[in-house]
């Protein structure tokens, strides 16, 4: 299972429609800055399942009871989900890695910095941040699942799409 996560698209969406046409993901996720480019993409591929929470940018782009956080089991591997702008990832990851590991997440996925950041903590939880698809000619967050278990993490850009 091919899970294609997205953040902060600020309205530029050729690079996440790119992203969907060739990855051809089993599962989308966006983690906002603009909500509204998530909605677009979910229309766009309806038989994509597609996860979503929004961003600091999306106060009033969203329904107003859309949860900042869901915790998802997705291919029998539970993913944490935030923007991060809440538990202020541009200062620290502590807070975010706190609450994931207290939700027993397998990884973690957020964004909010626009910096890409791929890895795997000591203790095995993985740690994602796609960066930005929007900004800097894009870039994106592929996770590969099988049986339960996280296979790879890996962020994409331009040059990997052909």
């Amino acid at each position: 299972m091919k899970i294609l996560v997205l953040s902060d698209s600020h309205s530029m969406r050729s690079f996440m429609r790119r992203c969907i046409e060739q990855v051809k993901p089993d599962v989308i996720v966006h983690l906002g800055d603009y909500f509204e480019d998530g909605e677009t993409m979910k229309e766009e591929f309806p038989d994509v399942p597609f996860y979503q929470v929004p961003g600091n940018c999306d106060r009033y782009r969203c329904p107003p009871d859309q949860p900042e956080i869901l915790v998802e089991t997705i291919g029998g591997v539970s993913l944490y989900l935030t923007h991060g702008h809440r538990h202020r990832v541009k200062l620290s990851l502590t807070a975010l890695l706190r609450d994931a590991r207290a939700c027993h997440a397998d990884a973690v996925l957020y964004g909010h910095t626009h910096e890409a950041d791929c890895r795997q903590e000591d203790d095995g939880l993985w740690v994602l941040n796609p960066g930005s698809c929007g900004y800097y000619g894009g870039s994106a967050g592929l996770m590969e699942i099988r049986e339960g278990k996280i296979l790879s993490c890996r962020i994409l850009r331009e040059e990997d799409l052909v």
